[in-house]
């Protein structure tokens, strides 16, 4: 996943239109929005060493979304 930007061209005529029509603009950012990517491929993970299951030691987790520092994340 990229961050996506818009074109200056269409940020400023957004704007100019914004101060024309005398509307409130408001931003927002969201700084772990990868986390929410639906990985494209299958990715396996070992249980973290704390919550190892006693019933099932040797299975593994199959990743929905990504998680920080898969080699899949962004960085």
């Amino acid at each position: 996943m990229f961050a996506k930007v818009a074109r200056i061209e269409a940020i400023r005529l957004f704007l100019a239109y914004v101060a024309h029509k005398d509307f409130t603009v408001f931003q927002m950012d969201v700084k772990t929005g990868f986390l929410n990517v639906i990985l494209k491929e299958e990715v396996y993970v070992d249980q973290p060493s704390d919550f190892v299951s006693k019933q099932y030691p040797d299975h593994v987790y199959a990743l929905d979304k990504a998680l920080y520092g898969l080699k899949q994340a962004p960085r």
